[in-house]
């Protein structure tokens, strides 16, 4: 029961957070310069009485709390409007680009896992050696390539000068994708994979002096099996932070990637949502991103009570 409470007071506070970043982007939104009969009728010549419907059809003229009150009322029912640009509903808008972005994130964060735990912790067991130092000097390189200029040039590198994948697109089959998505998914994870070496670094250094790493070495259990045996899960939660934080990112930031490879996710749908002032989109989008974070952050929180038992101690007897 305790383990309950202890998740529903972190739901309340993240609808909390949600209904506050609502508030903040569809205020910002609406002070903004321009309007949906601007983006409707571009540069042809309009009637006042043309502009007075569009403004009526989006309660333009209505007073800023109605307007909030009425979107937010059909946000949680799932309703979030009619796209201005496509006329489509949003949730078919953006249920059309979230397979993509999808893909990449969960491939980003898959090759980043497989190669910066290893990685990490094989850098904490050779500590000081010259594999260390390689480690640690490529991933602080890495860490140093914004993601796209790392994307840039793996795009010249591995698509045009070797013509080993393609230049752009995401591909239609599945095994297609994936050919696709690699380059996008490696500049994606190139910066979280450093990131993950020095956490799983820092986290496996941390515990080498404890004591139950040393009875291990005193009872002469081979080394590699006090490091993943041991070591790995006692360090499991810094990297689960990581993780989960990196996966969220991927989700929500991954417009950059995405704009380099030409790929048709929500961040190519976010930046033309703002310059065609396509609101509905925007505010959705917005939306989403924050609740893809909070999601994140609650399995973050089960996670670690199911690694830790200790944590799970702490939410019983607090």
């Amino acid at each position: 029961m305790a383990v309950l409470t202890l998740l529903a007071r972190r739901l309340a506070a993240a609808l909390v957070l949600l209904g506050v970043l609502s508030a903040l982007t569809f205020g910002l939104l609406a002070a903004s310069p321009g309007g949906p009969e601007q983006v409707l009728l571009g540069s042809r010549p309009s009637t006042a009485e043309t502009r007075a419907a569009i403004r009526a059809e989006y309660h333009l003229d209505d007073p800023f709390p109605v307007r909030y009150a009425r979107w937010l009322g059909d946000a949680v029912r799932g309703d979030f409007g009619v796209s201005i640009y496509s006329r489509e509903p949003v949730t078919d808008v953006i249920a059309d680009r979230m397979p993509v972005t999808a893909s990449l994130a969960g491939y980003a964060l898959l090759l980043t896992v497989a190669v910066g735990v290893p990685l990490g912790l094989v850098a904490a067991m050779r500590r000081g050696g010259a594999l260390d130092q390689g480690i640690t000097l490529a991933a602080l390189v890495t860490l140093a390539i914004p993601p796209f200029a790392l994307s840039i040039l793996l795009l010249y590198g591995f698509a045009v000068a070797l013509g080993w994948f393609p230049v752009f697109g995401a591909g239609e089959t599945p095994l297609d994708r994936i050919v696709h998505l690699t380059l996008p998914a490696i500049a994606l994870a190139g910066a979280q994979t450093a990131m993950v070496v020095r956490q799983m670094r820092a986290a496996a250094l941390d515990l080498a002096g404890q004591d139950f790493l040393t009875f291990a070495r005193a009872r002469g259990l081979p080394r590699r099996r006090i490091w993943l045996g041991y070591a790995l899960r006692n360090a499991a939660l810094p990297v689960l932070t990581v993780g989960g934080l990196l996966l969220a990112a991927n989700l929500t930031g991954s417009l950059f990637v995405e704009q380099a490879f030409g790929l048709h996710g929500l961040g190519a749908l976010l930046i033309g949502a703002i310059g065609q002032k396509d609101i509905p989109v925007v505010q959705a989008l917005v939306l989403l991103g924050g609740a893809i974070v909070v999601a994140v952050n609650l399995l973050i929180d089960l996670a670690y009570l199911a690694v830790d038992p200790r944590v799970r101690h702490g939410a019983v007897t607090s």
